[in-house]
């Protein structure tokens, strides 16, 4: 494995890592529930088809998270301007609070960490990664297209 091969592989380990221990100790929503909300806070109303298709997922595994968090109060449905036939799924108030609790909860938690485990030093170099990170993500998205 070259260079680059074992830094990327040391990438998406570390940030996988990251991302689940945040995620278990921070979120309250279950993750397909905090997924398809993020995924509407994001990206606006949508079918349960197109949910299902930006998310990977079978529509029948959609379309029972969208029932959930109907019950739940975190999304409602009305018709498609573009389309009376269509349903889209929206977030509501409820929705966009029970994201935003679990958005702040892993900032909190990693900004605790940041704090307690790394030195001036650490905290300085941890700064550029942001932007490095999205530097690659946007590299990737642009070869995927």
């Amino acid at each position: 494995m070259g260079n680059d091969d074992a830094l990327a592989e040391r990438l998406r380990e570390s940030i996988g890592r990251l991302v689940r221990v945040t995620r278990a100790h921070a979120d309250s929503l279950p993750p397909p529930h905090s997924a398809l909300l993020g995924l509407l806070g994001r990206e606006g109303d949508m079918t349960i088809a197109a949910l299902a298709q930006r998310r990977g997922v079978r529509h029948q595994s959609a379309s029972r998270t969208v029932m959930e968090l109907l019950a739940a109060g975190h999304v409602g449905r009305h018709p498609d301007p573009g389309d009376r036939r269509a349903l889209l799924v929206a977030l509501t108030d409820a929705g966009r609070e029970a994201l935003d609790r679990d958005r702040r909860a892993r900032r909190d938690g990693m900004a605790r960490a940041i704090a307690r485990a790394l030195t001036p030093d650490e905290r300085a170099r941890l700064a550029t990664v942001p932007d490095l990170l999205n530097k690659l993500a946007s590299h990737t998205a642009d070869e995927q297209e």
